[in-house]
């Protein structure tokens, strides 16, 4: 197989799910862009609630990442069975993980006003921050069709319910939020009611869709409780735990930046939520790309085919360098215009441009070390990546930006400088990772890692 056919597939599989994946962090952005209309307060509680809220979904995603792998090797070997016994196992999973994450982050809101955050900011984001939670479940539900479709690379589907959903989102945003067509203004929290009902809708419209379609019939899938196996529901968690927690380690490292801005002032942490919000945008573009990778590798492993696997791998990493640089670029060429999609303070302006110079800088790593997370899930090689990510971010990354933030005087720069040095820490160590555990297999001619 050539490049130009290793690119096509890849291109072909990532593209429904980039625009998928996009479709997730780009509620979030609607709902900063909208809110930021109403102030830097509002926007300020929007970042504060979606720090929190963020951790947790991408938790849940993570979890949820478990079923895909599993099932496009089964897929590999023609096992239609098995994906049906995935798919059963990994709905209840996600079911009890919303449950369980509901919970926590209700426990959690109790506690914000112990973080040192304006007052004002603290009481606009605790009402938002329990609505959107509410949008747990359903979205939970949602993953486990998506992944399974991907899973047997079908990965259009979820980007067609999660375009018009997001379209939904919008809509509801200019009705709920500034009090058009007759309805109430609700602001921050009509943003949060027009995530919860877009987000009711996804695992509605997927789950029509899976279930009456014929590709899925030969998977005879079941809802129910009767025949569940320990044994398998081991199987997904072994993934699906540390998928998870590789997100939470990332992004709990952003949410914590976000608490030390509002240390700094409002007007930080709004802009760190401006300059936040634009990168998210393009790591879930390229978290499609790995999670393509991820589709790749582990349908190559099914087959046995582990000179094409290798292949298959480092194309990802190639397109994910390509894409990263456009990005990186836009950034700092766009730094001063960006801002001002979000809010017209000039000040808050001004700070999310000298961000951005940042971010377009990290681009590269983050790219890099998201295809490396997506890979070797592929390999179902999980617990070394995990650990790695959390040592980057929380060892090495918050504290040498704190130091630098509250110690040498930086400020809201010294804390992304200090994010910066974490993603290209894990970006170098986990393509590493890659390329020696790709050729050990090759020359060994198995699987050679194991969750």
């Amino acid at each position: 197989m050539t490049i130009k056919d290793h690119f096509s597939i890849t291109f072909n599989l990532a593209f429904p799910v980039v625009l998928s994946q996009l479709g997730q962090v780009l509620v979030g952005v609607a709902d900063s862009m909208m809110v930021g209309r109403l102030g830097a307060v509002p926007l300020a509680a929007a970042s504060l609630g979606n720090s929190i809220f963020f951790v947790i979904l991408m938790f849940g995603m993570g979890v949820s990442m478990g079923i895909t792998p599993l099932v496009s090797i089964a897929d590999g070997k023609g096992k239609h069975k098995r994906i049906g016994h995935l798919f059963q196992h990994g709905l209840w999973i996600n079911i009890a993980t919303a449950v369980l994450l509901t919970a926590v982050i209700v426990g959690l809101s109790q506690g914000l006003h112990f973080l040192d955050q304006p007052e004002e900011v603290v009481d606009l984001t605790i009402p938002y921050l329990f609505i959107i939670t509410s949008s747990l479940l359903p979205f939970m539900i949602f993953q486990s069709f998506k992944q399974l479709a991907e899973g047997v690379s079908q990965t259009k589907q979820a980007m067609y319910v999660t375009v018009i959903c997001n379209l939904v989102n919008v809509f509801l945003n200019w009705v709920l939020i500034y009090g058009n067509l007759g309805a109430p203004a609700m602001g921050l929290n009509g943003a949060g009611l027009a995530t919860l009902i877009s987000r009711v809708m996804m695992p509605v419209m997927m789950g029509f869709y899976v279930m009456k379609s014929a590709r899925y019939s030969v998977f005879d899938l079941k809802l129910g409780i009767g025949k569940l196996r320990l044994l398998l529901l081991d199987k997904i968690l072994k993934i699906g735990i540390p998928t998870g927690f590789q997100y939470i380690f990332e992004v709990s490292a952003f949410s914590a930046a976000a608490i030390m801005m509002g240390w700094i002032g409002v007007n930080a942490l709004a802009a760190h939520q401006i300059a936040i919000n634009l990168a998210s945008v393009s790591y879930m573009m390229v978290s499609g790309l790995s999670t393509a990778g991820m589709i790749r590798v582990s349908n190559q492993i099914g087959r046995g085919d582990f000179k094409t696997m290798r292949e298959a791998g480092m194309v990802v990493f190639g397109m994910t360098l390509v894409f990263m640089s456009i990005t990186g670029l836009i950034f700092i060429l766009m730094r001063s215009y960006l801002p001002t999609l979000y809010i017209d303070n000039e000040e808050v302006v001004a700070l999310s441009a000298s961000l951005l110079i940042i971010a377009g800088m990290f681009q590269l790593s983050d790219g890099i070390q998201v295809a490396g997370l997506g890979v070797l899930r592929g390999l179902e090689d999980v617990k070394f990546p995990t650990l790695i990510t959390l040592v980057a971010y929380w060892v090495i990354g918050l504290p040498l930006g704190y130091f630098l933030a509250f110690q040498l005087d930086m400020a809201e720069k010294g804390i992304w400088y200090g994010l910066l040095l974490g993603l290209s820490v894990t970006a170098v160590v986990l393509f590493y990772r890659f390329y020696k555990l790709s050729n050990r297999m090759i020359s060994a001619n198995k699987p050679v890692v194991s969750v």
